[in-house]
């Protein structure tokens, strides 16, 4: 009989990468140009992906997961244009993918915007 055995971690964080970027492909048709307003379809698109794609790494509640939180009250260091920037560049030391073939700068600064916020939840 074959024993289970517990996934290793990198194998966990490897399944949770593939699930963010199958969702997230689901949502590129939608993607804005660049400077287009946001239509609240397209906001709505958004703030789902925020909380489940990016919760899939930084927690369902944004508090840390894989990833670190997402709270305002840690983002303290981050502007919106910067923050912008990470999320569309990621940050391959720290495993986060770069969304910029998903997210255009206006989606990635909403997004940015809701983080600072405080009302991504």
């Amino acid at each position: 009989m074959r024993s289970l055995k517990t996934p290793a971690p990198n194998m966990r964080f490897v399944e949770a990468m593939i699930a963010v970027l199958i969702c997230a492909a689901a949502l590129a048709p939608t993607i804005a140009p660049a400077g287009e307003v946001l239509s609240q379809n397209r906001r709505s698109d958004l703030n789902h992906l925020l909380r489940h794609d990016c919760g899939s790494c930084h927690g369902m509640t944004l508090k840390g997961g894989l990833g670190p939180a997402l709270l305002p009250e840690h983002l303290t260091a981050w502007d919106v244009d910067s923050l912008a920037a990470m999320i569309l560049r990621g940050n391959p030391q720290k495993a986060m993918p770069g969304w910029s073939e998903l997210l255009s700068d206006a989606e990635a600064k909403y997004l940015a915007q809701r983080l600072l916020e405080g009302d991504a939840q």
